[in-house]
């Protein structure tokens, strides 16, 4: 079974958009750079060398330093997809950070975002 297309797509073509979504709701890059930093574990250093070096998503999941152990409690739907049901887990990290964007997008505050 080939890979989904979003796997081999880099990290740093799609991040522009995640800003984007979220300064039009009056949200800031700093915020997204936290949520993709609590998630995954980088730190802002090495997830700017990430985005130079255009990983795709499938490697920058892949060498997250620190998947956060409180990931598992985001649930909710995303693309008619809750993100709780993913069997595939490169999938599911996608799809996690998906759902975060789209909370900081709706106004959630960040403390409730960063499932704590």
């Amino acid at each position: 079974m080939p890979k989904h297309k979003i796997y081999t797509m880099s990290f740093a073509s799609v991040y522009p958009h995640y800003i984007t979504k979220a300064e039009k709701k009056g949200r800031t890059k700093s915020e997204v750079d936290e949520i993709i930093r609590w998630l995954t574990g980088y730190s802002q250093e090495a997830l700017e060398v990430q985005l130079e070096k255009q990983t795709d998503f499938e490697t920058f999941f892949a060498e997250a330093p620190q998947l956060n152990s409180s990931r598992n409690l985001i649930k909710g739907v995303v693309c008619g997809v809750r993100v709780e049901d993913i069997e595939e887990p490169t999938m599911q990290e996608i799809r996690y950070l998906d759902k975060l964007i789209d909370e900081l997008a709706k106004g959630k505050a960040m403390e409730k975002i960063l499932r704590k």
